[in-house]
């Protein structure tokens, strides 16, 4: 080994997570209440530090489990975020990851570090600790972003689900209201959804068509240009 390797300072390394979660037509962001400093009674994003046996993935699932009480979510990497002094500690570098997921599908629950977990509506989240109003800022563009080519979010839905409710989690993601002629159109000729040739019973003087994702569908991208009503 060169003998010079060790005359290097290491930075600690961390994984924080973004949790968004959608539910009723409402998009929200899971934080951790920190037990201890720095922050201490303060809202964060679930994190921790990288341990030397450890991969990014096992490092994601240990805090999943440990501070959160999840397990077994997909995540996708989101960006590094290396500061200087992004933590009061010392020099730590953040690789920071994002998920969607239905809220009512998860028991939510606060390990030993945190006093708490609460899901917070997206535009109404506190000041948070380090920086992770940034990572939270980042996360949020990205998943603007993706969703216009990739189908995010689909198994937040039922097994069907009718053109309304998928057009209404879109809305809710992008922020924005989205003409219903054009999203009918735009998603239909994505072929990321089929026809199932039944309806919603139930709706009074109303039985919209009822839609399934195309799990059989071999492309993986599209590009979906949604426009605002006029």
């Amino acid at each position: 080994m060169n003998p010079e390797f060790h005359t290097y300072k290491n930075p600690s390394l961390a994984v924080d997570l973004v949790v968004f979660g959608y539910h009723r037509q409402s998009l929200s962001v899971l934080l951790l209440n920190r037990k201890d400093a720095p922050f201490k009674d303060g809202w964060t994003l679930p994190g921790g530090f990288l341990q030397m046996e450890e991969t990014l993935q096992q490092v994601c699932n240990r805090i999943m489990r440990t501070k959160i009480g999840i397990e077994n979510l997909y995540l996708e990497q989101l960006y590094s975020f290396d500061a200087p002094q992004r933590d009061p500690r010392g020099r730590v570098i953040s690789i920071a990851h994002y998920t969607l997921i239905n809220p009512e599908r998860f028991e939510i629950i606060a390990g030993k570090m945190a006093n708490d977990v609460q899901w917070f509506p997206v535009n109404q989240i506190p000041e948070l600790g380090f920086d992770h109003t940034e990572i939270f800022r980042q996360a949020s563009q990205r998943l603007k972003s993706k969703i216009l080519y990739h189908p995010v979010g689909f198994e937040l839905l039922d097994e069907t689900f009718t053109m309304t409710e998928l057009q209404a989690l879109y809305e809710c993601i992008l922020d924005i209201s989205i003409d219903r002629r054009n999203f009918r159109r735009k998603i239909l000729d994505a072929g990321f959804i089929l026809l199932t040739g039944s309806k919603r019973e139930g709706l009074k003087n109303r039985h919209p068509d009822l839609y399934k994702f195309n799990k059989d569908l071999k492309q993986n991208s599209f590009q979906l240009n949604i426009s605002s009503p006029q």
